[in-house]
């Protein structure tokens, strides 16, 4: 059985090593490549895009896969869809892998948005010391905000322009402690927090920590995923569904 994973994400990995060494399977991991120094995961590991839709089921079918798992961001919305295309183009097999999103509990002062653009627009009333938590792509949404707006960037790579006159780039990987995230609010004096929907662990002690500290968060809500794909929520129970569906095409039709 040939399983090809579209990951870059830390439940990718996971699945990868849970899945590396099984007898009678081969495992492809592909990155976009977008980090300059990605975190590799065990087998084979091919990096790039595919060249949309076409391009993905052709890669399926000239090698032979026999089941897809889509492991990508719960943001990288439009591979998702090309995921759901080509496994149905190419009668492959599809298992979307998505870490549980977040939700808010007491004490959260959440102003949940759909779109970057609506977090840059509501956050001249909500405060001047901004922890932006979105990554590194998409800071052109508040990069024409008022020059008197401090923004505390963090990503994994270093930015670039267009992004806010007063940016200061923090380069950094998760996952993130708890008394980290407490002592950076208070190093920089950040009084709202901007993050993207993510979910998992690994940056969840952002959201605590601003709720301890009675801070306003924007939540920029995931964006809609293909239906009718089966979705599991960790790697453990991916690999639980791959035994259960053994790798096989499906027929024509």
């Amino acid at each position: 059985m040939h399983v090809l994973i579209l990951g870059g994400t830390t439940e990718a990995r996971r699945l990868a090593e849970l899945l590396h060494g099984t007898p009678g399977l081969r495992l492809t991991s592909s990155l976009a490549g977008r980090v300059a120094a990605p975190r590799l995961p065990p087998g084979e590991v091919r990096i790039g895009g595919f060249g949309g839709t076409e391009g993905l089921t052709a890669w399926l079918r000239e090698h032979a896969a026999d089941v897809l798992v889509d492991a990508t961001h719960p943001f990288a919305g439009t591979m998702s869809f090309h995921a759901a295309e080509a496994a149905a183009g190419a009668r492959v097999p599809l298992l979307a892998l998505r870490r549980p999103g977040w939700t808010p509990v007491p004490g959260d002062r959440w102003r949940e948005v759909d779109s970057l653009a609506e977090a840059a627009a509501a956050l001249p009333g909500l405060g001047r010391r901004v922890f932006l938590t979105t990554g590194r792509m998409g800071l052109a949404a508040f990069a024409d905000l008022p020059a008197d707006l401090y923004f505390l960037v963090r990503s994994v790579d270093a930015p670039e322009p267009p992004y806010p006159a007063r940016t200061e780039v923090l380069l950094d990987r998760g996952p993130f402690t708890l008394d980290g995230e407490r002592d950076l609010l208070r190093r920089h004096r950040i009084d709202v927090v901007v993050t993207k929907d993510s979910g998992g662990a690994a940056t969840a002690p952002k959201l605590t920590a601003a709720r301890e500290a009675g801070l306003p968060v924007v939540v920029v809500r995931r964006p809609p995923a293909p239906e009718g794909v089966p979705v599991v929520p960790t790697p453990e129970d991916a690999v639980t569904w791959l035994l259960a569906h053994p790798g096989h095409r499906l027929p024509p039709g």
